[in-house]
């Protein structure tokens, strides 16, 4: 059996967990969203990985412009009611800081190669690439034929990534994570992981059931950091409210080079045991 979760720092979590060249997940559907685990990786200078994600937001913009990414695993990309990820689109459209490989998908598949990749399976089978042209362009796009009714389908491969990180609202003691409100592929991502980290607001004695909750194991995580405020400028239910400004802000800073390096360097880099 799995050893339960160790409880640390974020930083000492993501020094042993996020390696150069790994592939990492980082998951939440505009809620818990582990903006503060995302800001370690880039103040600890990460190079080289493949950055998945269901919906990139403004976290992978940053870590994009950091220069952390190599490689993009995603469905959609952008900033959520304001407009475009302007260090992603400076990647893509001009390899600044660097050249930024894309691999895109559906929802649909991206959550389907997570179940797969939880589940044990070599890959998914899915109807939901019918009518695009992702397949022309996505080479892990492949049709297949089903053996008992010959309908052609899509398969994708399972996403198991090196490491999935993720924020919650709390753990007990014994490092069971519990989650609620809106959620996406989390316990998913967490599954098919390698490795897991998992930010939570606090850790209780006894985690009081909440409806519609999540609740991961000890023995699916690997590490539990406190880091209240984690999730933010997204929110956690029962902790912390949305930062609007913040996404608003954003679109001025990440539209220059010169106004998202002073950024980086004022807001991440300069502060000792910042958040960001």
């Amino acid at each position: 059996m799995a050893e339960p979760a160790r409880v640390t720092t974020l930083a000492e979590a993501v020094a042993s967990l996020v390696h150069d060249g790994d592939v990492v997940a980082l998951e939440g559907f505009t809620h818990l969203i582990p903006f503060a685990a995302g800001h370690e990786i880039i103040r600890q200078g990460r190079r080289d990985l493949t950055l998945v994600r269901m919906t990139p937001d403004l976290v992978y913009d940053q870590l994009i412009g950091a220069g952390c990414a190599a490689k993009l695993v995603f469905s959609w990309g952008g900033n959520p009611g304001v407009g475009s990820l302007h260090r992603f689109r400076d990647a893509v459209e001009h390899n600044w800081p660097r050249p930024l490989e894309l691999e895109e998908h559906s929802h649909a598949g991206m959550a389907n190669r997570y179940v797969a990749g939880a589940s044990g399976l070599p890959f998914a089978i899915l109807r939901g690439y019918s009518g695009t042209d992702l397949p022309e362009r996505t080479p892990n796009i492949k049709p297949v034929t089903c053996p008992f009714t010959g309908e052609v389908l899509a398969a994708v491969p399972a996403l198991q990534p090196d490491v999935t990180i993720i924020h919650a609202q709390r753990a007990d003691a014994d490092g069971n994570v519990q989650m609620w409100g809106i959620t996406g592929v989390q316990k998913e991502a967490v599954l098919a992981a390698r490795r897991s980290l998992v930010t939570v607001e606090e850790i209780v004695d006894a985690l009081t059931p909440v409806p519609g909750q999540v609740v991961l194991p000890t023995w699916a995580v690997t590490a539990i950091a406190v880091v209240p405020g984690g999730a933010h400028p997204s929110y956690a239910q029962g902790y912390s409210e949305r930062d609007n400004d913040y996404y608003v802000a954003w679109d001025a800073i990440s539209r220059d080079r010169e106004a998202f390096d002073r950024w980086l360097q004022e807001q991440l880099l300069a502060p000792v045991g910042g958040a960001g």
